[in-house]
């Protein structure tokens, strides 16, 4: 099929409007993109959104009683790239072993200057990357400054690259740490770690409560069903913990000198598995668009424990999305669909 739509200059569309340029998993896989690179687009989508240029609307969920599947809506406004998004998360299994899920993103771009749809994506490595890149802004901005040694948790599509990216952020730290219970994970971690950094290893550790006591910054991107469940108690002070997926107890939260979240609505709708005993969360100190902005400080004090929560705002993958798009274009990747035809 020719191609009816192509990228101008300026990053925006021209051509037909009645196709749609699909973008697939394998489309994305092969285009290469720094580690570097990732966490500046995430950073300048924070940064336009606290200067009031972007929209971020609260996600939308729907789960049926039996919480076998769970699934989100996102709807945004880029006002630095002119681009109008949606983003589609469906999950089902959540009841049964990793092995049995289905799990399948999308991500629909607009361009807001022509009119025209730029691309309809696979979202799975944008959010694979893009969430690594907040966590490791989040420590960059949050963690102590004497921060040496860091734990991630989990070894899944979010904990294989929670290390290179925080090395991106933090180069200063010396001892890496992860938790997990699948091989096959662990060797991916492994991997990736080598694969950025190859002259870096980590360290696997089985004690639990023995790494986090360790732990200047702990990651917690595990499953549901991970049996790790790191307590307030454990931290040394000055513990950065950043929540992720699994793998903090509520007490870390309910117990932090200082919480800060990329969203307090979205932690508030994606969180509830940390209440306390009421139901209830804490307030938020700090949202974090305003700490990469510089306007608050993520730190007060370098003794405090701080609690973060990293959910996903739809504006930081319409940036990464669309730069993903813009590479895919010019390498003229995807397939042209006559959807509106």
């Amino acid at each position: 099929m020719p191609d009816t739509q192509t990228l101008t200059a300026d990053g925006t569309r021209s051509g037909d409007d009645t196709c749609l340029r699909i973008l697939s998993k394998s489309d994305l896989a092969g285009i290469d993109i720094t580690l570097a690179d990732v966490v500046a687009t995430v950073e300048g989508a924070y940064r336009t959104l606290h200067a009031g240029q972007s929209e971020n609307p609260r996600k939308l969920t729907v789960k049926p009683q039996d919480e076998h599947s769970v699934a989100y809506a996102m709807l945004g406004r880029d006002g630095s790239r002119n681009v109008v998004a949606i983003k589609t998360s469906y999950k089902h299994g959540l009841n049964v072993g990793r092995e049995e899920q289905h799990y399948y993103t999308t991500l629909t771009l607009y361009d807001d200057v022509t009119g025209l749809p730029v691309a309809m994506m696979d979202c799975s490595r944008i959010g694979s990357l893009r969430t690594p890149a907040v966590s490791a802004l989040l420590a960059r901005e949050c963690a102590a400054p004497s921060a040496r040694s860091a734990l991630v948790i989990g070894t899944g599509t979010q904990g294989r690259l929670a290390l290179p990216f925080l090395l991106t952020t933090l180069p200063d730290l010396d001892r890496l740490m992860v938790f997990g219970t699948h091989a096959e994970g662990i060797a991916a971690v492994r991997e990736q770690l080598r694969v950025h950094y190859p002259d870096r290893d980590v360290e696997i550790v089985t004690d639990i409560r023995a790494a986090a006591a360790d732990a200047d910054v702990i990651v917690a991107t595990a499953g549901g069903h991970t049996p790790a469940a790191v307590e307030a108690g454990w931290l040394k002070p000055g513990a950065l913990s950043i929540l992720v997926g699994h793998g903090l107890a509520p007490s870390t939260l309910h117990q932090a000198d200082r919480v800060i979240a990329t969203s307090e609505a979205q932690m508030n709708v994606t969180g509830t598995d940390m209440a306390d005993a009421d139901g209830k969360l804490p307030a938020v100190d700090a949202e974090f668009p305003p700490v990469v902005a510089g306007i608050t400080a993520g730190r007060l004090s370098a003794t405090e424990k701080i609690f973060a929560y990293n959910s996903g705002l739809v504006v930081t993958d319409i940036a990464l999305g669309h730069r993903f798009g813009q590479l895919a274009l010019t390498q003229g990747l995807g397939s042209e669909v006559p959807l509106w035809r």
